[in-house]
């Protein structure tokens, strides 16, 4: 049986919408990155700063992993075992995001998904430990989507991403 939907698992039009945008999200800053290192953006950028050395490392396998478990067959040892994975990426990337700041040097709004994601992980878990699948499945949908989201914040134009991508 085929655990990407195949399984007679229907992926609700929500999650499919989400996974979209996830995948756009993690294809444009894939693209980012290749142009930014081929350009020598990379090398000129403060990629040497430590909170986002941290910060990139566990953002860009959430993405694809966040996708993953959110098609795949769910409530088996590996759909667990991949979502603590995603949930320690998600509470890194939240953390060290307040490492880095903005022109301004000071927290922008984008760091409020930041804040958000401190609480949602945690209460998605403990959704799935109270066995109240379908609060949990919205919870973990949603804090992907914000994910999501802030992945595609990082391209605009003046962002670090957007300098790579666009440069």
């Amino acid at each position: 049986m085929n655990d990407l939907g195949h399984s007679g698992l229907m992926i609700p039009t929500r999650d499919r919408l989400i996974l979209t945008l996830g995948v756009i999200a993690g294809g444009a800053i894939l693209l980012a990155l290749v142009h930014g290192l081929a350009s020598g953006a990379v090398a000129r950028s403060s990629i040497h700063n430590l909170w986002l050395s941290v910060h990139l490392i566990a953002v860009l396998p959430a993405l694809p992993l966040g996708a993953y478990v959110l098609v795949r067959r769910k409530g088996d040892a590996l759909h667990r075992a991949l979502g603590k994975l995603w949930a320690v990426l998600m509470l890194v990337a939240a953390l060290s995001s307040f490492g880095l700041r903005g022109l301004t040097g000071s927290l922008s709004p984008i760091h409020l998904l930041s804040l958000l994601v401190l609480v949602m992980i945690p209460r998605g878990v403990l959704l799935a430990r109270a066995h109240r699948i379908e609060a949990h499945r919205r919870v973990m949908s949603l804090t992907y989507l914000g994910l999501a989201v802030a992945g595609l914040f990082t391209l605009l134009p003046g962002r670090l991403l957007g300098t790579w991508l666009f440069s």
